[in-house]
């Protein structure tokens, strides 16, 4: 009877270790379904299926799924030290492991797309669904395209410039993401924000393999030109201080570091005032070794790689600004944050007219600026339009230095001119509502940024100055109002809908 019974239990016992094997390999089986199906980016490459880039804070946009994000984020080598990067995103790992260093980007990159909802619901979605942003637009003529020539006759000039012989076609589909994004500007604006080609553009930024990185000539502080497949190119602004850094206030603004986040920051700011005047810019991780140092050729540039006393790589350039030892781009010890911004077309394909601004600030400490002519405030245009197109908004790495004070001096065009398009002014009003508070809407759009999973972009200061600084042009614009009558051009015709 005993050993009956004894059978009976060890049978019980083997039935509940089956049991319990089985509910832990569903488990499993459940968790790695999840896994699986999280942030895929759609295959085809037919325009169909790509999101709307309306819907970029709704749709994945920056993915470690594909090969060349694999790749790039298996070049990454770790270190004790990537917890510095962010405590709460990073996580300890050994050294040497390549497999975890891959999951890390994939954290990062996935924490990118976490998006901020207020109250249930989206103040971005709301923002871009305004009739204010979806006003109807003529049909682009031949003279209103940037280059209006047959994509497939790039074969010659890019065999005239050193490229290997490469062949087009007439579908759209078949040409990269930065080529389509050259086809599209228009004399109105760089970019459509619907354009489904803004998401691919930006995800070929954010994931593609470099296959070289130069020093780019020209300017005062380092900066590199970036190399991927297809002849796409990008201008790289390394990380140099933490984000949340105030410049000094004794220092004058053409001595301040220039901020990778400044540029990443620039152009969603400048897309949620419904410019669209800066190129496409995306956040990346990236590796200062592998992704810089063995594949440049520039030599100048090779020959200011040197390894720090903590063991972190670095460089520093060749520049008039803060190209020294004293002022290093350092890794850490190899993953460094970067900024990088879609190229526009080659100069011999679009040329560009520059005037010195009438408000330019003086490089000087002793020399004050003054104003000598009003007549034409054009910076840089594109040359085949003359002065009948818009603004080039670029080289934003110096804004968003300080929170705790505003400049005033830089409302000097609007306050001695006092004039603005109707429609400005209303995106202005709309954003300064607590519905489309626009800290809100540039909070939610910084957050689809790869580099918002390290940190936020902006810290809460910078973002309330924005809404403080909102408050001060509006102000600037109602005391033109007061005392002239003709401060508004209205450019919206039939169009007369204030915001509510």
């Amino acid at each position: 009877m005993r050993q009956n019974l004894g059978r009976s239990t060890r049978s019980i016992y083997l039935s509940l270790a089956c049991l319990s094997l089985a509910l832990h390999l569903l488990l499993a089986f459940f968790c790695l379904s999840v896994l699986q199906t999280a942030c895929v980016l759609p295959t085809s490459s037919s325009s169909s299926s790509i999101p709307k880039a309306d819907t970029l804070h709704r749709q994945p946009v920056f993915h470690a799924s594909s090969s060349s994000a694999a790749s790039s984020s298996h070049k990454l080598p770790t270190s004790d030290k990537h917890h510095k990067l962010n405590s709460n995103t990073w996580h300890h790992v050994g050294k040497g492991s390549l497999g975890e260093a891959a999951e890390q980007e994939k954290t990062l990159i996935g924490a990118g797309k976490v998006i901020q909802k207020v109250k249930g619901h989206s103040k971005l979605e709301a923002l871009f669904r305004h009739p204010l942003y979806n006003l109807p637009r003529p049909e682009p003529q031949k003279d209103d395209c940037l280059l209006d020539f047959p994509v497939w006759t790039l074969d010659s000039f890019l065999e005239e410039q050193g490229y290997d012989k490469v062949s087009w076609t007439r579908d759209v589909k078949t040409h990269p993401p930065w080529l389509r994004f050259h086809l599209g500007i228009s004399r109105w604006e760089l970019y459509n924000r619907k354009d489904p080609n803004l998401v691919q553009l930006t995800h070929s930024l954010a994931t593609q393999r470099i296959l070289g990185a130069v020093q780019k000539t020209g300017g005062t502080q380092l900066k590199l030109l970036i190399s991927f497949p297809n002849y796409g190119q990008a201008l790289l602004k390394p990380m140099k201080q933490p984000r949340d850094a105030e410049t000094n206030e004794n220092l004058f603004y053409f001595s301040d570091f220039e901020r990778h986040n400044a540029e990443i920051a620039a152009f969603h700011l400048d897309r949620l005032l419904g410019f669209n005047r800066i190129p496409p810019v995306v956040g990346r991780l990236i590796n200062v070794t592998t992704e810089i140092r063995e594949v440049t050729t520039d030599h100048r540039l090779s020959s200011t790689f040197f390894t720090s006393p903590v063991g972190n790589m670095c460089f520093y350039g060749l520049c008039e600004y803060y190209c020294s030892t004293e002022h290093p781009v350092c890794g850490q010890p190899h993953a460094l944050e970067v900024s990088l911004a879609a190229m526009l077309p080659d100069l011999s394909l679009a040329p560009r007219r520059s005037w010195r601004s009438p408000w330019r600030r003086a490089y000087s400490r002793t020399k004050l600026c003054k104003v000598k002519n009003i007549k034409n405030t054009t910076a840089l245009t594109f040359e085949k339009f003359g002065n009948e197109t818009f603004l080039l908004h670029l080289d934003n790495g110096r804004a968003f230095g300080r929170h705790s004070r505003d400049e005033p001096s830089i409302l000097a065009p609007l306050q001695q001119c006092c004039r603005i398009r109707r429609s400005t002014l209303l995106r202005l009003r709309l954003l300064s509502l607590p519905s489309f508070r626009l800290s809100d809407v540039m909070r939610e759009s910084l957050a689809q940024d790869p580099l918002a999973g390290v940190a936020p972009l902006l810290s809460e200061p910078h973002l309330s100055a924005l809404d403080r600084r909102l408050a001060s042009v509006l102000q600037v614009v109602q005391a033109c109002q007061d005392q002239h009558s003709d401060v508004i051009y209205d450019d919206l015709d039939e169009y007369d809908q204030q915001p509510d």
